[in-house]
């Protein structure tokens, strides 16, 4: 009995080292990841969804719409994708909200494209790759925080787009150090989930 109890001791102590080890690898490529800007010429850039105010965008989906509007500005993309569904207790979507956004700051609205499906970063690529792929359409700039840059890539290579991200370097989340830390230790466990959806035979 006393074999078995350490067996099993033994047995758990190298499944939690190898949990620990995975983990630090994903969190190391996820911090990694979250520094890199690819900004190039693409079909679309793409802003993923934040919480907006009674129809207001919230500093954080504010940071993010900003820096997509310089990329376009920039002659980065023809058009913007504006992401994000309808949040609890809300009438509006954040979607919507972006796109009323880009427009009064002078994008035409022949350019802005808002995909209100969905309240997750997987159904948000989703319809993003719906719209564009009957189009003819395929690489996207990703414009998000810089610690959802990882997962975005994997979600969206799951819908077999050619991505690239590009971090907002104001967001209110890496003002604040601690705050970013979470977010970071939250998508060290989340990016492993969406690396394997990525895989086609998943699909």
């Amino acid at each position: 009995m006393r074999r078995l109890v350490r067996l099993l001791a033994k047995t758990l102590g190298l499944l939690l080292l190898a949990g620990g080890i995975a983990y630090t690898v994903s969190l190391l490529i996820v911090l990694v990841t979250s520094q890199l800007d690819q900004r190039r010429p693409v079909d679309a850039i793409v802003v993923l969804g934040a919480a907006q105010y009674n129809g207001r965008p919230s500093p954080v989906l504010q940071a993010r719409l900003e820096h997509a509007l310089r990329l376009y500005e920039d002659g980065l993309a023809p058009r913007i994708m504006v992401t994000g569904g309808v949040g609890r207790g809300d009438t509006i979507s954040e979607a919507v909200v972006g796109r009323r956004w880009l427009l009064a700051h002078g994008v035409p609205p022949s350019a802005v494209i808002d995909r209100p499906q969905g309240r997750s970063t997987y159904t948000s690529m989703t319809a993003v790759a719906r719209w564009l792929e009957p189009r003819g359409l395929r690489t996207v700039l990703l414009v998000s925080d810089p610690f959802h840059m990882c997962r975005l890539r994997f979600e969206a290579r799951r819908t077999e787009l050619v991505a690239y991200t590009s971090p907002t370097p104001s967001s209110p989340i890496s003002d604040n150090p601690n705050l970013e830390l979470r977010y970071l230790f939250w998508e060290g466990l989340k990016a492993p989930v969406a690396w394997v959806r990525s895989w086609s035979w998943l699909r």
